[in-house]
């Protein structure tokens, strides 16, 4: 008992717990959600080289549904096979919230959000994605549906900086039409907290919104929901390359808040034409 404790413990600090049986027993599902309920169009493949390591960088949409993340990694896994290892870095409150579908997320390549993780991944001449938005973007409201939104973390670009790997941005439309995010309330939530109102299961989500949503109709708080069968446009961008590199620029304050400021500009560039060419 005391080895299996061990052993859940160290769920997702590990890069040995992906499975790539378990990722093709998924296939299907995906498949069919790819192909029939979200209609996904996607494009940009070509940017991702034959081998090598690289840093994919996205933007989360659609609440913790997150469908274009699940169609990005059935479109990754159609591609490339299941054995061409790409990570993807997970909230650590999953494992509180939804052990059970966390272990899940692991057998598929989920390790927790953590540099430290991120860079055993990359040394291991294996890709990761990371969205650095987390439950912030993921819950960001319906007005800023087409913005990117980092939540101003900018640890993964003193991971690429350190680890000289380029950044793939990739994007999407439509997720974040699958419910309808009316505001975050978290501030306000915290107040109550503050006076004497605990969280639920003693857990601070870091967001509390108010969505409209299958089955709820009215949501409040980060609840799960079904999305609605929107469809949605992926894309994967050319790659985005620095100037310079090492474990010298990684600590240069300035140099990492231009670099960002380049990652995000660029990526919202690329999802102002992704939305106006989706549109059309």
């Amino acid at each position: 008992m005391h080895q299996k404790n061990r052993t859940q413990a160290k769920s997702g600090w590990s890069l040995d717990q992906r499975d790539p049986k378990v990722i093709q027993a998924m296939m299907p599902i995906w498949g069919w959600l790819y192909e029939n309920y979200f209609r996904v169009q996607t494009s940009g493949w070509h940017h991702i080289p034959d081998e090598g390591k690289v840093l994919f960088v996205g933007s989360h949409n659609g609440g913790i549904a997150a469908p274009d993340m699940f169609m990005m990694m059935y479109d990754w896994f159609r591609r490339f096979g299941y054995e061409r290892r790409v990570y993807g870095l997970m909230h650590h409150l999953t494992w509180q919230v939804a052990p059970s579908l966390a272990e899940l997320a692991v057998k598929c390549g989920a390790i927790v959000a953590h540099p430290k993780m991120a860079i055993a991944a990359l040394r291991q001449n294996a890709s990761v994605l990371v969205y650095p938005g987390g439950p912030q973007d993921l819950f960001r409201p319906y007005h800023m549906r087409h913005q990117i939104y980092f939540a101003d973390r900018k640890g993964f670009i003193k991971v690429a900086l350190r680890e000289e790997v380029p950044i793939i941005p990739v994007i999407s439309n439509g997720a974040h039409d699958t419910l309808i995010v009316l505001a975050d309330v978290h501030e306000q939530m915290q107040q109550l907290n503050s006076w004497g109102i605990p969280w639920l299961f003693g857990i601070d989500p870091e967001v509390f919104p108010i969505y409209l949503g299958l089955p709820w109709g009215l949501a409040i708080g980060p609840l799960p929901h079904i999305p609605l069968p929107v469809r949605i446009y992926t894309r994967v961008c050319p790659p985005i390359v620095f100037e310079r590199y090492g474990d010298e620029a990684s600590r240069d304050r300035e140099y990492v808040n231009t670099c960002y400021e380049m990652v995000r500009t660029k990526m919202q560039q690329e999802l102002d034409w992704l939305v106006k060419h989706s549109q059309d």
